[in-house]
């Protein structure tokens, strides 16, 4: 299978290239297509990167090529990079819903070329946010099931390496998931989360320890109070910012963890990568796996009592062709309350934007 990563000179993009040929996910035969624009930077940028590569992996590195034009994008998986993000500085907004404006333009650009010279068999992974308008607007013309985004993945591994350091271990002993909007519409489904070595009991009492006597009902106040009090500290201390962040119960460290590495002045570019290199071997291996992801949907989920038109991030069985099956079933009811307010919400962000590939 080939590998097309548009906006393969970005932060993001650069790390998913150079993670898709360290871990030897692509073999020799493959090909990785690195995607810029022309008359931008990253129109000569992808050459030299194309060199950079081929000089530290000549042994083990797929064929790579180069594309400066939607309609040359030629993969059987696609990953979407490329756009504006939020600036990494202090002070700055990490909002993904006000990225929307700007990058509806970059998603509807490709999405217009897929429509034109795809060959419809293509499985497209969203990066860039918002994630969940990216899908919505590539699910126009491509199979939905053929769109996925990445962002509810990415929470997911979070929300699992947080609950695994509070209880003392790695990461590979929890399952669970996280839904809903990736950012701070993030919905940890703790009702999902299971523990590899602990009976149905011991989960119980583990869980109710390390959450505390909280409810998703108040989720979004608490990770606005959070992000306030640790901007406050971060203005005088960075290091007690993060001090203050493991202080905090691990679905909240999951959100606000991520916004404090970025306020920081860093990226979470490996992280994203990770996630992104994870669900392309799903593709490429041949068999099917839950995950969770940002997809299109059309009535394969129900959130109090009404059949959920639209993208949200749930739990969904992947494999070669794309996604299959929404996996979200037994709900504690804050779960549903919030996924159902989170879903309304981006239908909000989504809707205006939904015209944009016909007028390009």
């Amino acid at each position: 299978m080939d590998v097309a990563v548009i906006g393969a000179t970005g932060a993001v993009g650069r790390e998913v290239c150079i993670q898709l040929i360290e871990r030897q996910v692509l073999p020799p035969s493959s090909r990785l297509q690195l995607v810029g624009r022309a008359g931008g930077s990253s129109g000569p940028a992808v050459h030299g990167f194309r060199a950079d590569l081929l000089d530290a992996y000549d042994e083990v590195a797929p064929m790579i090529d180069v594309a400066l034009d939607p309609s040359e994008v030629v993969a059987d998986v696609v990953v979407f990079a490329a756009g504006a993000t939020a600036p990494p500085r202090p002070g700055a907004s990490a909002d993904r819903d006000a990225l929307a404006a700007t990058n509806a333009r970059v998603f509807a650009s490709y999405a217009q070329a897929f429509a034109e010279h795809a060959s419809g068999r293509e499985v497209v992974i969203m990066v860039t946010n918002p994630v969940e308008l990216g899908v919505a607007m590539m699910a126009q013309v491509l199979d939905r099931h053929q769109v996925i985004g990445m962002g509810a993945w990415l929470d997911t591994l979070r929300l699992r390496r947080e609950i695994a350091g509070s209880l003392g271990m790695r990461r590979h002993r929890i399952s669970g998931f996280a839904a809903g909007q990736h950012g701070n519409g993030v919905v940890p489904l703790w009702s999902s989360v299971r523990v590899a070595g602990l009976d149905v009991p011991e989960r119980a009492a583990a869980v109710r320890r390390i959450r505390g006597p909280r409810s998703l009902d108040t989720f979004s106040e608490e990770i606005a109070a959070a992000q306030t009090r640790l901007r406050d500290v971060a203005s005088e201390d960075v290091a007690a910012a993060f001090d203050l962040v493991e202080t905090l119960p691990p679905d909240l460290r999951m959100v606000v963890g991520a916004w404090m590495t970025h306020q920081s002045g860093a990226r979470t570019a490996v992280g994203t990568a990770n996630a992104t290199v994870e669900l392309v071997a799903t593709l490429m291996d041949g068999r099917e796996i839950v995950v969770a992801g940002q997809v299109p949907l059309e009535g394969e989920v129900t959130l109090e009592g009404q059949p959920v038109t639209g993208v949200l991030g749930v739990p969904v069985v992947l494999g070669p062709e794309g996604w299959s099956r929404a996996l979200l079933t037994d709900l504690a009811p804050d779960e549903e309350r919030l996924l159902a307010a989170t879903s309304a919400h981006i239908r909000q962000l989504c809707d205006p934007y939904l015209q944009e590939v016909a007028h390009v």
